[in-house]
């Protein structure tokens, strides 16, 4: 496409990109120093949204956009990864001690108290490396050249189109693609529900894809979340029902990664070791699939896709915002 220098004008895709990611940018920055404080771990978790939606934001409207080498998503993927091992580990000692820990025999809290205590001292290195790149040249360069980029922008020939227009097509293919995606039917089943022994096999063997399901749900939540002002109370609905299953399917994540992070940790066999620990996470595991279940049942009904189709096609003049 021709780059263009069109004046950006309210409800245009050109003058949406530049208001979000200024946003984007005013609220990284806004965590930064925060995180530093290391006083509140949410304030990371916050940072690592808001980097997934300046993400989601470069991927949707990339077409619209002549950025920065530095501002590509995978880039912006590289430097979210930089702070995986923190969240992960707050995640982690968050739900061992605040979730399990009090329900447990004092062998098993023995047993895992050496566990806590190298996970905390883990915990101090990853905010280091946190700290680091913060400091480091490649996310200050992001911010830089984004900053610079607002100041003035560039676009494709797409710029000029109203958001209205293009809305449909834009979010239609997202949408799509998550629909189609084989997590869906991950242990279905139209008749009896799935006894916790099958799902402990099925989860073993299929775990990763459900983790994928989530990673795509979550992905096109942040994309729709850009245009909540352009739609009727009912995309909202939609919006939350997908905020609901990357939810569920978090817990279900969390209760596999805290499993597996525990038994690297121990030499013997984590069930003779941890039998109570690792009951409990089996059967709460298999109370967020019953969760799942009616959450997908939902999304697997053809009529429910069909709405969510037909929402999307129709966004609310009246409700744009400039």
């Amino acid at each position: 496409m021709l780059e263009t220098t069109t004046h950006i004008q309210t409800h245009t895709l050109g003058y949406w990109a530049v208001k979000t990611i200024k946003q984007h940018l005013e609220t990284l920055s806004h965590h930064e120093s925060e995180i530093l404080k290391d006083d509140h771990p949410e304030e990371l978790h916050q940072m690592r949204v808001e980097m997934r939606r300046l993400r989601a934001t470069i991927i949707i409207l990339g077409r619209v956009l002549y950025l920065p080498d530095s501002a590509e998503y995978q880039n912006i993927d590289d430097i979210s990864r930089r702070f995986e091992k923190l969240r992960d580990l707050d995640v982690l000692l968050e739900i061992l001690q605040n979730r399990y820990y009090s329900y447990l025999s004092v062998s098993e809290q023995e047993t895992l108290d050496n566990i806590l205590i190298h996970w905390v001292k883990q915990r101090y290195k990853a905010l280091r490396v946190v700290a680091w790149i913060l400091d480091h040249k490649i996310y200050k360069n992001l911010k830089k050249d984004l900053k610079d980029w607002v100041k003035n922008p560039r676009f494709t020939s797409w710029d000029g189109f109203s958001i209205n227009e293009v809305l449909p097509d834009l979010l239609l293919p997202q949408i799509s693609e998550l629909f189609l995606h084989p997590g869906w039917h991950i242990g279905y089943t139209q008749i009896d529900s799935i006894s916790l022994k099958i799902l402990e096999e099925i989860l073993n063997k299929q775990g990763k894809l459900l983790h994928s399901l989530r990673r795509q749900t979550k992905q096109v939540r942040y994309q729709m979340d850009l245009f909540t002002g352009f739609y009727s109370s009912k995309y909202l609905d939609y919006l939350e029902g997908l905020k609901a299953i990357q939810g569920c399917l978090g817990k279900i994540q969390d209760t596999l990664v805290l499993e597996e992070k525990i038994t690297q940790e121990i030499s013997s066999n984590l069930k003779s070791e941890l039998p109570n620990f690792v009951n409990l996470l089996a059967q709460d595991r298999y109370q967020y699939w019953q969760e799942w279940e009616q959450l997908r049942h939902q999304y697997l009904k053809s009529e429910t896709r069909y709405g969510f189709h037909i929402e999307l096609l129709h966004p609310v003049t009246s409700k744009n915002n400039p």
